[in-house]
């Protein structure tokens, strides 16, 4: 095993294209860190400059202590998993977990031998002998996986190995990869554009942006702390909802609507009493919403409404809040709201709101979060 150190790593292309900037954090012994952000923000750059497969423009990178930045591929210690699986249609799976061992040279009993105890932590034994075409996705998955563990690597690089599975089999794999790294506890960095499949598995995740990194925390850390803007509606699934606002004092002034911030709030977010009588960006995530009716708060707004999901245990409500919109990705993006900037909200299911009614919305005023409109970053 071993842990991974990335020292200012940047990568420019020969068209002065500059795919990352400074990426400069450390990956610890063991630990299963995961890269997150939109297509582009050159998360899977920064995989295949870890695995070689991309060379390093500027900055040192380690593995295990050691400096790489010149170190072919197979003299890294590191085993990665693709996206396409990369299995050879022709070998069974016994032979496509195995082949790695055979071009190490390792003893027939050796490859034997890590061959079973992969095919049995996977659940491949009854497999063996099937080629890949007859496997179903989440099986070809795990012979991808078994011929990376049977290598014993320092450290698995895995580039969105769950992005060609249905729904309901992403799932259930992620939930499988989760606790196969936690048994084998080696070094893990994972890459994938789903927020729900980074948060629900790494030890920490690394959220990317333009080749920047935003911020590298804990999942709850990034939930509940997020640093600027772009994270805070990246991770949280519907997005938060940001609008501009104006604090007076202990009043937030949203739109047409005004409500009373608890003492509470600026105990743990002192610098938020610098932002008094100035103006500011809110953040207020759906599932701190809810029906006014069902469940009265101090702090309501009105809004209307606009669609109304219905999804068995929880109804996701769209609203249009008279409050200046704030695009997350883009700092020069405030317009006024139009039906394509909705507001989401989680609802009771027991709430009977329908579309066009216009609507009391009880909002959790200890779980806001407040930005400064400048920067972007987050008030605490």
């Amino acid at each position: 095993m071993a842990g991974v150190e990335l020292r200012n790593i940047n990568k420019i292309y020969g068209n002065s294209f500059h795919a990352l900037h400074d990426l400069n954090f450390d990956i610890k012994d063991g630990e299963f860190m995961v890269f997150v952000g939109p297509s582009g923000c050159g998360k899977s750059t920064a995989l295949r400059m870890i695995a070689g497969l991309e060379s390093i423009s500027g900055g040192e990178l380690k593995i295990g202590g050691r400096v790489v930045n010149e170190v072919d591929p197979k003299d890294r210690d590191i085993a990665m998993v693709f996206q396409s699986y990369a299995l050879y249609p022709h070998k069974t799976v016994r032979e496509n977990i195995a082949f790695p061992l055979l071009m190490a040279g390792l003893p027939k009993a050796e490859i034997d031998s890590r061959l079973n105890e992969a095919a049995r932590i996977l659940e491949l034994t009854t497999l063996l002998d099937r080629k890949p075409a007859l496997l179903s996705g989440g099986q070809r998955q795990r012979v991808a996986m078994g011929r990376a563990i049977v290598r014993k690597p320092a450290a698995f690089l895995m580039d969105e190995p769950l992005s060609n599975l249905d729904a309901k089999l992403r799932v259930q794999m992620r939930a499988e990869i989760a606790n196969l790294q936690r048994k084998l506890n080696v070094t893990t960095i994972y890459v994938t554009h789903d927020q729900v499949e980074a948060m629900t598995m790494g030890d920490r995740v690394a959220v990317m942006k333009g080749g920047v990194l935003q911020q590298v925390d804990t999942p709850q850390n990034l939930y509940s702390r997020p640093d600027n803007v772009f994270v805070a509606a990246f991770i949280g699934s519907p997005s938060m909802n940001l609008y501009e606002a104006v604090l007076d004092g202990r009043t937030l002034t949203l739109g047409n609507n005004s409500f009373e911030i608890p003492d509470r709030v600026f105990e743990y977010r002192p610098s938020l009493n610098a932002a008094s009588n100035r103006q500011l960006i809110v953040g207020i995530r759906p599932e701190h919403m809810n029906d006014a009716a069902i469940r009265p708060s101090s702090a309501e707004i009105s809004a209307s409404v606009t669609l109304v999901e219905a999804l068995g245990s929880e109804s996701m409500v769209h609203l249009n809040i008279d409050a200046p919109w704030v695009d997350a990705g883009d700092p020069d993006a405030i317009a006024d709201i139009g039906n394509d900037k909705a507001a989401v909200a989680r609802f009771s299911p027991k709430s009977t709101v329908r579309a066009g009614d216009v609507a009391r919305i009880a909002v959790d005023a200890e779980e806001l979060h407040f930005f400064r409109p400048d920067t972007r970053t987050s008030i605490w």
